[in-house]
Formats: C-alpha cells, sequence, structure tokens
C-alpha cells in the first residue's frame, strides 16, 4: 500500500491515512485490543455492517455540498471498492457498503485527492454539520449560512477536544425561520438572524431525538458570527468532562441538560472560558468560494408529455432568490442512487449548472443555479436517467434509514416498508405527490436514524411476540410531530404496535380519515385536536396477534422467516476499560501534545495533556473496579480513593493540578509545564501499577 502514501499532498491527512493502516496491520496481528481498534476506526468513518467480514464507510460531506469532482471521485470510489451502489443519509453524507477492511487507507487515499474525508463521520465525534439544502438561494434567508457551517466544519475536524467524547455531537444550521435545518433536535442548532444590521444566529441547546426524543433550549436569541466557534468550544468541553461515558443510552449531550439544567449548564460554560483559546473568532463569509455558473447555449428540447412535466414542475423546482435562476430538486428513493447516473449528474450541473449539487435532510438531491431557460433541458436529461419523478420534499417521499439492510442495529425493515408505502401513496393517494403538510419517516429501531420520531406520520421498526411465543416483524406508529419554524417543534406521540405487514394498512386508515375530517388543516394541527387516543381507538384493531397468517412473519424485502438479530451498535463507539490500553493510550496524547507544542498549538497540546491525566486516573480506578462515568468524576474519585488514602499524592490534589486547563489562558509556557506535569504523572500511575502487580 505504499503507493498511496506518496500522493497526498496534505501532510496532516497523509499522517491520518497511514495511522489507519498502521493499526488495521496490528489489529490483524493481535497487537490492538478488538474495542480499542473499533473505537479507533469509527472516529475515521469505517463501521461495521450487519453482514460479517465487510464495512460499511461514510464519507462526510459538510451541509450536503458536494462538486462535479468530487462526485466523479466518490463515484470512482464506490465502484473500485464497494458495490457502486451510492446512499444519501439524512445528515447529509454519503455512505457505501461491503467494502473490505484492509483497502479503506487507500479508498480514504483516493477520495482525499478531491478534498473529501472519512475522518470523524463516525464514532464519539462532532459528527457531519448540516444545513438547509437552499444555504445560499433561499429567498428566506437574510445571508448564506454556509461560510460558517465550513468554518465550524473545518475548527473542529481533528481538534483534540472532540476526539473522544461520551457520545457523538451533532449541529446544524438553518438559513431561515423555516429552521429547514431542524435546529430544535441537534446538540447545538444555529437558525439565521439579523440584528441592526449585524449577522448572527439564535442559538439552541441539547436536542435530539432516539428513544427519548428533547426538544432543544434557547441558549441565545442572537449570538453575533464571531462568537459561535468559542461557544461550540466551550460546549464541547462542558460535555467532554461531565458528559456520561459508561451508559451509553444517557451518554448523549441532551441527558447532560436534563441533569443540570439550562442555568446550571451555562454555570459550567462560565467555567471553561479561561481555557478557550479564542474569546473572538471572525469568519471571514466574503473569501467563501463564488458560484460560476456555466454559460451555455440553450438547448432545444421538445417534451412528449407537457401534463407530467407541468406536475414535476409543481413539486421539484425550487425558488431561488438569484434572479433568472431556479433549483432543481431530485427524489431520490430511500436515498439510493448508482455511480452511472451519479457520473451523469456530475457532468450535466459542472456543463449547464453552478457545479455543484446538495444533498437534503430528507435524501434527496438539489441542483441549484439553473436558468429559467434550462429547465425543460434539464427535465428531459433527468428522466433519462430516472431522476424526474414527482413529489420532491412531499408526503410521496418517504425517508428511512438502512435499517435491517445492513445496519446491525436494525430490528426490522425500513426501506421494505417505505418503498410499499410509496407504492400506496403513488396508486391509491395520487394528490399526496403534490401535498407538503404530511411528513412521513421511518427507522428500523429506536436510534431514529431515520428521523421517526418528528414525523407527522412515523414508523418505527420493531418486533412482536404472539401468545405461541413466535416473534413477528412489527411498526410502531407514531403520529402528530412537526417542524413548526424558528426553533420549535413538537415530537410524535407512540400510538400503537402493529405488524410490519399492515404497515400499509395503518397508513390507509391514517390518511382516509385525515381526507375526511382534515378540512385542509395541517396534519399535526388536525393530530392536536384529536389527540394520542381517538387515534389509537383508530388503529387499535391492527395490533391484534392472535390472526397472524404465516405472511406475517416474513419481514418486507424479505423471503425468509423473520429472526430478531441486534449486533453491536457502533454509532456511537465503544468506550475502552483495560487497563494496559488506558495507559498506552495516556502515552500517545504525551505524543500528541509534544506534537502540539512544537507546532506552537499551545491549546490544542494542553488539551491533549488533559486527556493523558484523565486517562492515567481512569485506568487506575478501572483496576480498583471504580465507576468512570465522567471525567470529572475521574478526578473527584481518584483524589478520593489515592489521595486522601496517601497510596498517591500530587501537592495540592490531583483535581487541583489536572484543572489547572480551566485557571489559566493557553500559553507557550502553560502548555510546556502542563505536558511536563502529564508526563509525572503517567510515570507515576504506571509505576504504582507495576508495584501493585508485582505484590499481587
Amino acid at each position: 500500500m505504499q503507493s498511496f502514501r506518496t500522493e497526498i499532498e496534505n501532510p496532516v491527512v497523509e499522517k491520518d491515512i497511514i495511522e489507519l493502516e498502521k493499526k488495521i496491520r496490528l489489529f490483524k496481528e493481535g497487537n490492538i485490543d478488538e474495542e480499542k481498534f473499533r473505537s479507533l476506526r469509527l472516529a475515521r468513518g469505517v463501521y461495521g455492517q450487519r453482514q460479517q467480514g465487510v464495512q460499511m464507510v461514510r464519507i462526510k460531506l459538510p451541509y450536503g455540498k458536494v462538486t462535479s469532482n468530487q462526485l466523479l471521485r466518490i463515484a470512482d470510489v464506490a465502484d473500485e471498492y464497494s458495490t457502486g451502489r451510492l446512499h444519501i443519509t439524512t445528515r447529509q453524507d454519503i455512505q457505501i457498503h461491503y467494502v473490505d477492511l484492509e483497502r479503506t487507507p487507500e479508498l480514504w487515499a483516493q477520495l482525499e485527492k478531491d478534498e473529501v474525508t472519512l475522518r470523524e463521520a463516525c464514532g464519539n465525534t462532532v459528527r457531519n454539520v448540516t444545513a438547509s439544502e437552499t444555504s445560499g438561494i433561499d429567498p428566506d434567508e437574510p445571508f448564506d449560512v454556509s461560510p460558517y457551517a465550513q468554518a465550524i466544519f473545518e475548527y473542529f475536524l481533528r481538534n483534540p477536544i472532540g476526539q473522544e467524547m461520551g457520545r457523538k455531537f451533532k449541529v446544524s444550521f438553518s438559513a431561515s425561520d423555516s429552521d429547514t435545518g431542524l435546529s430544535y433536535m441537534h446538540d447545538l442548532g444555529f437558525i439565521a438572524k439579523t440584528e441592526k444590521g449585524a449577522r448572527g444566529f439564535k442559538v439552541l441547546l441539547g436536542g435530539g431525538l432516539g428513544s427519548q426524543p428533547r426538544h432543544a433550549d434557547v441558549l441565545y436569541e442572537f449570538l453575533p458570527t464571531d462568537k459561535i466557534i468559542p461557544l461550540m468550544e466551550g460546549v464541547i468541553r462542558v460535555f467532554d468532562r461531565f458528559g456520561e461515558r459508561k451508559s451509553r443510552a444517557k451518554a448523549r449531550l441532551k441527558f447532560l441538560l436534563k441533569d443540570v439544567g439550562l442555568q446550571g449548564f451555562k454555570q459550567l460554560l462560565e467555567q471553561e472560558q479561561e481555557a478557550i483559546p479564542h474569546k473572538t473568532y471572525s469568519i471571514d463569509f466574503e473569501s467563501y468560494p463564488k458560484v460560476s455558473v456555466a454559460e451555455v447555449e440553450i438547448p432545444e428540447v421538445e417534451i412528449d408529455d407537457t401534463e407530467a412535466f407541468e406536475q414535476w414542475k409543481s413539486t421539484n423546482i425550487v425558488s431561488q432568490r438569484q434572479k433568472g435562476y431556479q433549483a432543481i430538486g431530485i427524489k431520490v428513493l430511500l436515498g439510493d442512487f448508482y455511480t452511472d447516473k451519479a457520473r451523469k449528474l456530475a457532468r450535466l450541473v459542472e456543463e449547464y449548472a453552478a457545479g455543484e449539487i446538495r444533498l437534503s435532510l430528507r435524501q434527496n438531491i438539489l441542483i441549484p443555479y439553473v436558468k429559467k431557460e434550462l429547465v425543460p433541458f434539464f427535465y428531459a436529461e433527468l428522466k433519462k436517467l430516472g431522476f424526474a419523478e414527482p413529489g420532491y420534499n412531499k408526503a410521496f417521499d418517504i425517508t428511512a434509514c438502512p435499517g435491517t439492510d445492513t445496519c446491525n442495529l436494525g430490528i426490522a425493515s425500513s426501506t421494505g416498508i417505505a418503498a410499499e408505502l410509496e407504492k400506496v401513496i403513488k396508486a391509491e393517494y395520487p394528490q399526496y405527490i403534490n401535498n407538503p403538510d404530511v411528513v412521513i419517516k421511518i427507522s428500523g429501531c429506536m436510534n431514529a436514524c431515520g428521523q421517526h420520531t418528528m414525523a407527522h406520520i412515523g414508523f418505527q421498526g420493531m418486533s412482536i411476540r404472539t401468545k405461541d411465543k413466535l416473534v413477528a416483524p412489527a411498526l410502531q406508529v407514531l403520529l402528530g410531530g412537526g417542524n413548526h419554524g424558528n426553533g420549535r417543534g413538537t415530537f410524535a406521540d407512540k400510538v400503537v404496535k402493529i405488524p410490519s405487514k399492515r404497515g400499509p394498512q395503518a397508513l390507509r386508515l391514517i390518511l382516509d380519515d385525515y381526507e375526511t375530517n382534515g378540512q385542509g388543516r395541517r396534519y399535526e394541527d388536525y393530530y392536536a385536536e384529536k389527540g394520542e387516543h381517538y387515534f389509537y381507538e383508530l388503529l387499535k384493531k391492527l395490533s391484534n396477534t392472535d390472526n397472524l397468517t404465516p405472511n406475517d412473519f416474513i419481514d418486507w424485502g424479505n423471503k425468509e422467516k423473520y429472526k430478531k438479530e441486534i449486533g453491536v451498535g457502533e454509532c456511537a463507539g465503544v468506550i475502552v476499560d483495560l487497563v494496559a490500553t488506558l495507559f498506552f493510550e495516556s502515552q500517545e496524547k504525551i505524543e500528541n501534545a509534544e506534537e502540539a507544542v512544537q507546532k506552537g498549538k499551545w491549546a490544542a497540546s494542553i488539551y491533549y495533556s488533559y486527556q493523558s491525566m484523565v486517562n492515567s486516573a481512569k485506568a487506575l480506578l478501572t483496576a480498583e473496579k471504580t465507576k468512570t462515568n465522567t471525567h470529572a468524576s475521574i478526578i473527584r474519585d481518584f483524589d478520593r480513593l489515592f489521595g486522601e488514602t496517601g497510596k498517591i499524592v500530587f501537592e495540592g490534589g490531583f483535581e487541583n493540578l489536572v484543572l489547572q486547563l480551566n485557571r489559566k489562558k493557553p500559553s507557550e509556557t502553560f502548555a510546556k509545564n502542563y505536558l511536563e506535569d502529564a508526563k509525572f504523572v503517567l510515570q507515576k500511575l504506571e509505576s504504582y501499577r507495576k508495584l501493585e502487580l508485582e505484590h499481587a
């Protein structure tokens, strides 16, 4: 694999890729613990599949922006290393599947030739920064949020404070008060605002989906743009120190907010201010790449079916604030498309638009900067690709995660039932192809990657047991969620659980009832008026398991009898508690700190040293079988169990030593002194452990 190493111009990226190759080799040789290796590869976008021996690779595409060259590169990589299928996620990433682990460094190197990364696409890191796909063209936006999303991505990529958190951290940007970035369900959500001519953001904190969705709190009604990076750094530092690490089910930021409250969290934020290297961080939005639209003659096009063309225009043309242009929405069934279409699409937008696409949170594609006179030509070309189906971002456009197709956590099929429900709408409810007021989303498990808990109509994959103890695939039906704009939303109620094969019947009952009684109201308003009990009574007959047929025991898209199989979830990484491994990690952190000092990165070095000291303490606490749920508890418990008992004494106490980073500003002197403290801590704790083992 030597050849690809010399082709990467960026030494930081090259080091990353070589390190991944090295760790794969050490893992194959049995020299790295499996759980530790899993954590490492997840932070590099390499994710285990339901199928043994192959990997899913998640390609990180900030705010869904993909240039023509990048799309061509991704297509080449998918053909060479995967199956040629591209999957758009609800976080504006692209995933490819069935990749050989040993080929992932080479795959990554190929992507980096067009500045596409895998870094921190998975694991306990800052995940892909998402944004409204209309950013930059939205008629209602006060300004383009793209430069700010890009700045967040660049600042926190490889930043030591966000590499090993207790859980993943998700950020979104919304172009306008419509909040199409869904700020209320993110760890940090930013909604573009202006105040007295100045740019800024409404900031929401601590939202999330999953089995226990939480609506984010409003942290700021208006925060100037030069404060968003310092704020996010403070939030991550607090989350890293005080967030849960042991119980994965309670390790998201929303649970920390629930425990300490918004005011308590603000106090913790205040305690971090001295350590944050930048009090303000200006983002030069004017240097963001300017749009360059292709200048071409308008090809002559003859539309065969004008009715179909008009129908398509009514649902798939998106208004653009730039005069003379429109955007075109492509409805991508289940977010899946293939490399042959990707290449043709890349060339089409390069030659006739602005050479870029935007991936959407609803697993679709948006083409901005299409001249109005070119719309008939684009329709004809997209039709050749099978990309001219009407219903973009309408009820007919169902969102679904991969579910049991490839995901370890999938309980029941989400893609199978999604395809079936689209068939029902197309055949029996064609009016919903134009309806933007009913949003349908499906997840294969409770983790809500398909965002079912915020949908008007949601389905969650489950299993159901009969009186005879037979197990069938099932769906939890959720109703009444919705995005109300400006950081406000409603999470759906869990109404009833039904066998999966009755999903289409449930949708018919729901839509028939709405057609009869809705009287033109938005669906969430209608649901709120009727209430959960009304809909339970409407659907409860479908929950009866006494009359199941053999077909009910076969999930959608499958031929074999259903068997509930849940693997080890990897979407949040795995915590490693082996004493030797923790000491090894502490030494690695010290080496990282030394490297950062050499580069003059004082704040980064300080944080690496901090992580080394906490890891060293965690090693001894783990040996004592003491809980190590948070960094804060590790620091306190080390003083209690080792300092107060006189076993290991540090002048002033361990907590006082470690938390110097909160009291002193990042500087060369402090970074170098703090690094020596970290080395001293590791040496002292390793010596204690060695003596302990000798006398065991």
